[in-house]
């Protein structure tokens, strides 16, 4: 009996122990395949960052180019506003200029008006000159 019991007993921990046997060697296969994929993974990443970090140094030339060609036009676009673009004139503004206008249209006058006075009075003395000769 204790033979028998002793049989059945080794039995149980030998069939215990192949299935752990069996366990362990398809976890550390899994484990081995699991390593590569994740290495596989990391040198695909590594690529992809470096691929990534090339790519994002040359956009951000092409950004810096374009962004000085963006200014440029936006400067030029100022400098046409500023020629172009209608202001309108204020009343004051307008004012000021109607009365500068007409000063000037007065002091015209003003001179012709005294030119022609002189005119008047030159013509009136060689009249009396040539009714005295």
């Amino acid at each position: 009996v204790v033979e028998s019991d002793f049989s059945k007993g080794l039995a149980e921990v030998e069939t215990t122990e192949e299935a752990a046997a069996a366990d362990y060697e398809a976890e550390t296969k899994e484990n081995a395949v699991e390593k590569t994929a994740k290495t596989k993974d990391v040198e695909y990443k590594t690529k992809e960052s470096v691929k990534l970090e090339e790519e994002a140094a040359a956009l951000s030339s092409d950004l810096a180019t374009v962004q000085d060609e963006l200014d440029a036009v936006l400067e030029y676009l100022s400098k046409i506003h500023k020629e172009c673009d209608e202001v309108a004139e204020t009343y004051e503004q307008r004012k000021a200029r109607y009365e500068a206008e007409i000063a000037g249209l007065k002091e015209g006058l003003a001179v012709l008006e005294n030119e022609a006075s002189l005119i008047q009075r030159r013509a009136s003395h060689r009249r009396a000159l040539r009714g005295h000769a």
